[in-house]
């Protein structure tokens, strides 16, 4: 059997490596294989369908990119958890919508510093050429699978020595205690896009895949500007979720 055999269709005019993803998807649905439930390796899945890697590699990656699996480097696939809901009219933190949604988060910072404004947030933020943010580089956990790529600019006269802190935590909750700043007001903006390589790469996912983008200016009970966030999320990991009070209208919808 060669590699190109992938791409030969059954009598219903279905590639091989389709109705591979389709019976793979159907146990997922039916609940054959569960939430966080490892699939079998790659090697017995192509003993199970009699076919090569190549074409349970491509019915792998179709199944990633609908959002019903997802890897792990060195240790496999895996079935997609329920995806995180965030309603971004309610003031809130990655910590707290973890587990107030009964899972266990962790943040990991991977770089931090101070350094000058990017050109790209300095008229968002307000400064002038040359001015001076801290910049955190981290990423985001829920149940230890990393769903979430953060950069946080922040403005230093709003934490003086916030780089001395511990920041493998919620910046919300570091920010109250610490500095007597709470989040009153946000304006968000969010739409689909790509990973970038190096995302991808830091959340262990297929580079290329689908991801949402949220960029976020974050202001202080003050009216001030305190922060501006970039947050690149996994496409299976997050629902945008609006409760506008009308009940009655949501039943009937």
């Amino acid at each position: 059997m060669t590699d190109s055999l992938h791409l030969l269709a059954d009598s219903a005019g279905k590639p091989q490596y389709l109705r591979i993803k389709d019976e793979l998807a159907r146990q997922i649905r039916e609940g054959g294989l569960a939430a966080g439930d490892r699939l079998a390796s790659e090697r017995l899945l192509c003993e199970r369908f009699d076919t090569t890697r190549v074409t349970i590699r491509e019915a792998l990656v179709q199944l990633e990119s609908s959002g019903l699996i997802y890897r792990e480097e060195r240790r496999g696939w895996f079935v997609t958890p329920p995806r995180l809901r965030l309603n971004p009219t309610v003031t809130t933190n990655f910590h707290r919508i973890v587990s107030e949604q009964g899972g266990v988060p962790r943040t990991q910072l991977l770089e931090k510093g101070r350094q000058t404004v990017p050109a790209g947030v300095m008229d968002v933020l307000g400064l002038k050429a040359f001015d001076q943010v801290y910049l955190l580089k981290r990423l985001r956990f829920a149940n230890e699978r990393a769903l979430c790529y953060c950069e946080n600019i922040v403005l230093p006269e709003r934490a003086p020595d916030l780089l001395d802190q511990d920041l493998n935590g919620s910046l919300t909750d570091l920010y109250a205690t610490r500095y007597d700043l709470r989040y009153a007001r946000m304006r968000l903006r969010f739409h689909p896009t790509s990973l970038p390589d190096h995302v991808a790469n830091l959340l262990g996912a297929t580079a290329g895949l689908p991801a949402l983008l949220l960029q976020r200016l974050n202001y202080d009970q003050h009216g001030r500007v305190v922060d501006y966030d970039i947050e690149y999320w996994r496409h299976d990991s997050l629902e945008i979720e609006v409760d506008t009070g009308d009940e009655e209208a949501w039943t009937k919808g």
